[in-house]
């Protein structure tokens, strides 16, 4: 037979340079080696197994050990079915239904000297040096306060006023150019006396005009015109027209412009009045 040619299809592992014998010590730490490898990559593939499955049970048991405590325990140590919450209860305190109590009406505290005990005075009712309306600016001129409320009336309206038990008048002058006014705002203990003194004026007198502060003497001799309105416990009469001598007439539309801003701003500062009150109160209670 014809010898086996190395070069067509002899040993895997190449030729021996020694001679035609296989070196066997060689071969076989050569494949000692490969096992070993072997047996180290399969050992090393488990223990990083093992460490990922080890990392997820340890947040499991972060997460869910307070559920689980009762998962190892022997049966006769578990709860009972009647200490076991039932499905859709909630193991946390329950608590009554509240409701909020109402807001507080600003009303009530501007209707009844009771309630309504923030300061009251000419600078409380009438802050600043001016107020403003729209583009319109108006400059305050003097301001008065006194509880004899017929001293500063006049005709008609001096009966009424000490009638129905007024406890004090507050007012101040408004002007621009050649017009001015004075609003008078007269204070009762209630409501129900304020709008009875509003609803019994019928013009025969007014509340006389307050000079001063830069403002000639007006509406003494000469026609002005003049309003009178109600909120709360409060009634506001105003008297108003020119400070050049000469009658008002309704042409002078800055007067008029001036006597309406006056009556709306002191209706919204008497209104204020109650609101801050009403959330002092709110907030201390």
């Amino acid at each position: 037979m014809r010898p086996m040619s190395f070069g067509q299809g002899g040993s895997p592992w190449g030729p021996n340079d020694g001679g035609s014998t296989p070196d066997w010590a060689s071969l076989a730490e050569a494949s000692e080696a490969r096992a070993r490898k072997k047996r180290w990559m399969v050992i090393s593939g488990a223990i990083v197994a093992t460490l990922a499955v080890g990392s997820a049970v340890a947040w499991g048991i972060v997460s869910t050990n307070k559920s689980n405590e009762n998962a190892n325990k022997p049966a006769d140590q578990l709860p009972s079915t009647a200490d076991i919450p039932s499905e859709g209860k909630s193991g946390g305190p329950s608590f009554d239904a509240t409701t909020p109590p109402p807001p507080l009406d600003p009303n009530d505290f501007i209707n009844s000297a009771a309630k309504d005990r923030a300061p009251l005075n000419a600078d409380s009712l009438f802050p600043g040096k001016q107020f403003t309306a729209g583009d319109r600016v108006y400059t305050k001129g003097a301001t008065a306060r006194t509880t004899n409320c017929s001293s500063v009336a006049t005709k008609g309206l001096q009966g009424l006023l000490s009638s129905n038990n007024c406890a004090q008048v507050i007012r101040a002058t408004y002007y621009k150019g050649d017009s001015a006014v004075t609003i008078g705002v007269a204070v009762f203990k209630t409501r129900a006396q304020a709008a009875k003194a509003k609803d019994q004026y019928n013009f025969d007198g007014t509340v006389v005009s307050l000079p001063g502060s830069g403002v000639p003497t007006f509406c003494r001799t000469t026609r002005c015109r003049m309003t009178a309105n109600s909120v709360g416990r409060y009634t506001y009469f105003t008297n108003g027209g020119l400070t050049n001598g000469q009658d008002a007439t309704k042409k002078d539309t800055v007067m008029f412009s001036l006597g309406d801003d006056l009556q709306e701003f002191t209706f919204q500062q008497i209104k204020r009045r109650g609101e801050v009150q009403a959330s002092a109160a709110a907030t201390s209670g």
